[in-house]
């Protein structure tokens, strides 16, 4: 009887668990369509650098949506990051922020060229907008990451062209309060197709 009892108790306290609406509703979440987490990206994806053979798709930024923002966001920064990139030294492929806190997302291609949704920051290869992977072949794939940060600020308070390493302090200083109320990831992996 004790033991039922303990079955049924416990039955009921995790279906409320699970039934509760609020619980699925806190989680800050970044998807795409346009690739499964975890999973290959796409060719298109792939950077079209002239002269670099490793560079073979369109330069498309995928789609990413997001939702469960946290409270007092008011403004979104947007990075994409290679670690494996240049030898281990990783590699900044965008660098975006002053995103309104009522933007939850972007279609496909609309990272890869300026726009009023966002401000650009520095990426590695010196612009503000997406820049596709050129990963080598006959490597292990690269892991690409896209870092969604929430924060309290404006979207008009960090001046454009700012770089990863210069953007990041402003969101959470060494001192003084951080500004990140919560961030959000995905990652895509791309290595060059071998034929």
């Amino acid at each position: 009887m004790l033991k039922r009892s303990l079955v049924l108790a416990s039955g009921i306290a995790l279906a409320s668990w699970c039934a509760s609406p609020a619980f699925a509703a806190d989680v800050f979440t970044l998807t795409s369509s346009t690739f499964k987490d975890g999973t290959m990206f796409p060719k298109k994806v792939s950077n079209n650098t002239a002269g670099n053979a490793n560079c073979v798709g369109e330069n498309v930024s995928p789609q990413l949506s997001w939702s469960g923002a946290p409270d007092g966001t008011k403004s979104f920064v947007l990075l994409m990051e290679d670690p494996e990139g240049r030898g281990g030294a990783g590699v900044h492929h965008m660098v975006t922020y002053g995103i309104d806190a009522k933007v939850t997302g972007f279609a496909e291609g609309e990272l890869s060229k300026p726009s009023d949704k966002f401000v650009g920051g520095k990426a590695t290869q010196g612009n503000g907008v997406f820049n596709g992977p050129c990963t080598p072949p006959n490597v292990q794939p690269h892991h690409y990451t896209f870092v969604l940060v929430a924060t309290d600020l404006d979207v008009k308070d960090l001046a454009p062209g700012l770089t990863r390493d210069e953007l990041l302090p402003k969101i959470v200083p060494a001192s003084g309060p951080s500004h990140a109320k919560g961030s959000a990831g995905i990652v895509g992996l791309f290595v060059k197709p071998s034929n």
